[in-house]
């Protein structure tokens, strides 16, 4: 069987389709198990995060054949009747293993050298395996992949500088607002994406924090620990008249701030700015909002120009940083065909006796 991927990311498509893409993650071992009871792969992993959504498969398919059943279940899981030559990507051997090791070494990331990609894609790795989706071919592929990404980050420099997308965003704010010590923060959503964004914001010196999530136990947890203040979700937006900063990081399926319900909050600010950074995919804040004066919206895509003020610096580290991976790469397909050769070739009559032992002839 052959490795292929298919994907979306900020490379290729804007939040708008990215969104309609996502899994959630509780949808996904369902999405696992459908896709290999259609026939087109024999193992599979789907990675889905704010930046991309990628399917890696092992199978027995021609890659054209691969693709375009890849394509199609890829469609028929969003309800997406329309076209996606331009923005999917599609990539087989021995390409898409190159490209699941830049993936889990930041190298693909939107900030570049970025480590929270790899806890995501050892996280669906995980969930795959646990369901009984992956096998030896995906097993090792994303093992090397692992290996590769510790190697990358001892031996080269290309993490140096803001390493994630919660980094970025508290960049932006303080950009904005040139210090945070005299801002009030909302953070909504206590999830890996949003914590790191709160803990970012108390370490700059922000005023005063508030979080609010469906799991109150969870923000209650995260305030505890950064000296804020916890409030049930359904409370958030009363918030909304002290708070500078809001920054929205949910798994909600739609919208939870639109136009219509951020217009009178926004009166009782008495023309204060709102500074509103939305981290999720699907997004959080309708882009509408943007339209209320004294509201400020960037979304994940917007951050992609800060990110890039970021790249300067590493991108003498991407060339050692593609050095190593084209080794590991290397590597691992004269492992794979080695074995692939051992399994294929049947055993030779030597291979069947009892090694004598020692000092007999």
């Amino acid at each position: 069987m052959n490795v292929v991927v298919i994907g979306l990311s900020h490379h290729s498509s804007p939040v708008e389709l990215r969104e309609r893409f996502a899994f959630a993650e509780a949808a996904i071992p369902d999405g696992l198990r459908a896709l290999r009871d259609s026939g087109v792969a024999g193992e599979a992993v789907i990675l889905s995060t704010c930046n991309r959504v990628e399917i890696y498969a092992a199978t027995a398919l021609e890659p054209p054949q691969a693709f375009d059943g890849l394509k199609q279940f890829l469609k028929n899981a969003r309800g997406f009747d329309g076209s996606l030559d331009e923005e999917i990507y599609t990539l087989a051997e021995p390409q898409s293993l190159h490209h699941l090791f830049k993936v889990a070494c930041g190298l693909d990331s939107m900030v570049l050298g970025e480590t929270e990609i790899l806890g995501q894609i050892k996280r669906a790795y995980a969930m795959a395996q646990r369901h009984g989706h992956t096998g030896a071919r995906l097993n090792r592929a994303f093992q090397h992949a692992f290996h590769t990404a510790k190697h990358v980050r001892t031996h080269t420099q290309i993490q140096r500088g803001n390493l994630s997308v919660a980094s970025v965003a508290v960049e932006l704010a303080e950009k904005i607002f040139n210090s945070l010590r005299d801002c009030d923060v909302l953070v909504i959503g206590a999830g890996e994406t949003s914590a790191k964004a709160a803990r970012a914001l108390v370490s700059r010196g922000a005023r005063r924090l508030v979080v609010a999530s469906r799991t109150l136990e969870r923000a209650r947890a995260l305030a505890a620990e950064l000296g804020g203040r916890a409030v049930p979700f359904e409370e958030w937006t009363t918030e909304f008249e002290t708070v500078a900063i809001a920054i929205s990081g949910t798994s909600a399926p739609r919208p939870i701030l639109d136009r219509a319900r951020l217009a009178p909050l926004m009166k009782a600010r008495k023309s204060r700015p709102l500074l509103l950074i939305d981290i999720a995919v699907p997004r959080d804040v309708d882009p509408e909002v943007n339209l209320l004066e004294n509201v400020y919206l960037y979304n994940i895509d917007d951050l992609q120009a800060i990110a890039d003020a970021c790249l300067k610096q590493r991108t003498r580290e991407i060339a050692r940083c593609e050095a190593i991976i084209g080794e590991k790469v290397a590597a691992l397909i004269r492992k794979t065909s080695f074995m692939d050769d051992r399994e294929a070739r049947p055993p030779h009559s030597t291979d069947l006796q009892p090694s004598a032992p020692p000092g007999f002839k």
